[in-house]
């Protein structure tokens, strides 16, 4: 598995790859940088890259899910409760792809601010 790593303002998150399509389009585009949104507790950044709804999208994710958002062709990574949530659930607005999964605590990035510069590069072996 291939290790990144995603910077946003002063945070600096570990993730590993996954065997998906999307994860194979990401690695293929590193290293990838953006700016920063939030929406309640989760950070969004758009990217170059068009990759279509998985059968395994999900909008529910598991804390440490790093996800790409079709409709929106952004990287998300939601670390809590979002406009959307129902109870303690991370809820993205619709189903992502999920292709990667963290190392680090995701909830670390509740540092982060809207137009934070973002980057996600390999992580060093």
């Amino acid at each position: 598995m291939t290790a990144i790593l995603i910077r946003a303002g002063s945070v600096a998150v570990r993730a590993e790859l996954l065997d998906t399509p999307t994860a194979s389009k990401i690695r293929g585009s590193l290293p990838i940088y953006g700016r920063a949104q939030t929406w309640g507790e989760e950070i969004y950044f758009t990217v170059d890259i068009n990759s279509g709804e998985e059968p395994s999208a999900k909008d529910v994710m598991d804390l440490g899910d790093i996800a790409f958002w079709p409709g929106g062709n952004a990287i998300a990574i939601g670390f809590g409760r979002t406009p959307v949530s129902r109870g303690e659930e991370i809820r993205l607005v619709s189903p992502c792809n999920v292709w990667a999964k963290a190392i680090d605590d995701v909830r670390a990035f509740a540092a982060v601010r809207s137009g934070d510069d973002v980057a996600v590069i390999e992580a060093d072996s």
